[in-house]
């Protein structure tokens, strides 16, 4: 079998410890769970960044941020960029994608950064020179998840390929508010769809954690059964028309992502109650870091804005709800899994099929008294979980080889035997997936952060690199002094912080000088020289 198909499932702000694999003590995913049974199971994955769109660019490219271009949300993946969809399909794969893209803007907020206005008297010219870069204006449109496209309810005629992906049903936004194809499929069958998803005529409950919204969805109109749907169609009918050319199918959940709306049953599946609290909940007598006290500060003063995208610190109840509608979201995917891989198992496909699973980034869910997600980065939210599983009967492995969602792209090209681009940088995992170690060895992961809005103490907005070591994690921060070391090994939660330690400055200068090298490393070799000057 050597092009084999791909069906690779998703997840968005899924912690690597919120599966039953994982040692989860009240989630069940015997369906995730069943992958795991078979593939191998990598206990060392991190995040390239742990925002949606940045990460998701660098799933579909194989490069980092800074490189790829969108280094943060509000930034869309350049059309003029290769992915690995796009190799696949010029090597002869179908490829279709049902949920989530994410790779281009899908709110109609304005950016908050901005260029400075220009000194008075100083000439400001036109666009064409607003950006280092001049603006293409041919390489197609960007406005493909824009809400303005979907916001009548009737079907908007993309332009595929997308991104390398020939066949679409998109989902765009999070929760019982997605957008995109999912809507125009609701309006469809509930023409009071709007008011069904208002949060003013949700379901009466008693949560009193933020963004706990009962939703008046019913299960079926939910938007992870319209993708488990839409999935199930997408590979009956392939099975169906017989085709000779194998798959590559993204199957993208926008849940758990908050707001937490898991409808129906889902809502109370887990109860609040059965909840673990996380250790670093409690910090006894340890100095909080400067992020933890700036959110706990927020919240107490009454200034923690709690509506909206930007993380802020929670109570004990607030924390056990949210873990416990998280587990539900989470659940409600696992049985949307089990459909299609039942739909895979029913038409054969199986036996020829390799089976991923991952997510783009975590969530605090309580870590240090934090919900959400920001530019603090604990393990909950740049530690997330990989799967692979090869067809057939298999014995299941975990790999302790570090990687990332920078190495899905060559894992999955070189497993489809077709050679990568120039600029690919993270590296293949096959020989992890069989149970050895990488070529060359790796010893560290590099997480970059560039955010637009100033949030957990920073002053402006913050632009941030940690290393990933196999014992640590250090934290650096552009312009600002303040730092992050935790001996992982002995502090896995991260807790007592050695930066400023002075039993630990060797220590640190010699994780600066890894990182120094390893982002030597990741600087952008694409193009090739074109001759020699």
């Amino acid at each position: 079998m050597t092009q084999p198909n791909f069906l690779l499932f998703i997840t968005d702000q899924h912690r690597f410890d919120y599966l039953s694999c994982s040692g989860h003590p009240v989630l069940r995913t015997p369906h995730i769970d069943s992958i795991a049974a078979r593939g191998t199971r990598f206990e060392n994955f991190y995040v390239a960044t742990p925002v949606c769109m940045p990460n998701r660019s660098t799933l579909m490219t194989g490069r980092m941020p800074s490189v790829h271009g969108a280094r943060g949300n509000g930034l869309p993946l350049p059309l003029s960029s290769n992915t690995f969809v796009d190799v696949l399909r010029a090597g002869g794969y179908a490829t279709a994608l049902v949920g989530k893209s994410h790779l281009q803007n899908f709110t109609g907020f304005p950016p908050i950064q901005k260029r400075p206005p220009a000194r008075e008297g100083d000439r400001l010219l036109d666009a064409e020179f607003a950006e280092a870069r001049k603006p293409v204006s041919d390489d197609g449109p960007y406005d493909q998840e824009f809400p303005a496209r979907w916001s009548s309810g009737q079907d908007f005629a993309m332009r595929l390929p997308f991104y390398g992906f020939e066949h679409v049903d998109l989902c765009t936004g999070h929760s019982d508010q997605v957008g995109g194809h999912y809507y125009v499929w609701l309006k469809s069958r509930r023409p009071d769809a709007d008011a069904l998803r208002d949060p003013k005529n949700q379901l009466a409950h008693d949560y009193v954690c933020p963004q706990a919204i009962r939703t008046a969805i019913p299960e079926e109109l939910y938007p992870t059964s319209y993708i488990a749907e839409r999935a199930c169609a997408w590979l009956d009918g392939y099975a169906r028309a017989q085709r000779s050319d194998p798959f590559f199918l993204m199957v993208s959940f926008p849940d758990p992502h908050h707001p937490f709306t898991p409808p129906g049953h889902y809502w109370s599946m887990y109860r609040p109650d059965d909840m673990t609290l996380p250790p670093s909940f409690e910090r006894g007598n340890r100095p909080l870091a400067r992020s933890v006290a700036w959110a706990l500060a927020q919240r107490e003063n009454g200034k923690a804005d709690t509506k909206s995208q930007t993380p802020f610190a929670i109570n004990e109840r607030e924390a056990r709800e949210a873990m416990a509608l998280s587990c539900g979201m989470i659940a409600m995917i696992d049985d949307a899994i089990g459909r299609v891989l039942h739909v895979l198992a029913a038409s054969r496909m199986n036996s020829d099929t390799i089976v991923i699973f991952t997510t783009d980034h975590g969530d605090y869910l309580g870590d240090h008294r934090l919900l959400l997600k920001g530019p603090a980065h604990y393990e909950g939210i740049t530690h997330v979980p990989f799967i692979w599983a090869e067809p057939g009967a298999r014995p299941a492995r975990r790999s302790n080889v570090l990687g990332g969602t920078l190495d899905i792209a060559p894992t999955i090209l070189d497993r489809a035997r077709i050679q990568p681009y120039n600029g690919i940088q993270g590296m293949s995992l096959l020989p992890a997936v069989n149970g050895g170690t990488l070529a060359g060895g790796r010893d560290s992961m590099v997480i970059e952060d560039d955010q637009q809005r100033a949030t957990l103490g920073f002053t402006s907005p913050p632009r941030l690199r940690s290393l990933i070591t196999a014992r640590y994690r250090m934290t650096i921060a552009d312009g600002d002094p303040y730092g992050e070391l935790y001996d992982r090994a002995h502090d896995p939660h991260e807790m007592d912080n050695l930066f400023d330690d002075p039993a630990f400055r060797a220590l640190r200068g010699e994780l600066m000088e890894r990182l120094a090298y390893r982002e030597m490393e990741l600087a952008d070799r694409s193009p090739l020289p074109s001759g020699r000057a």
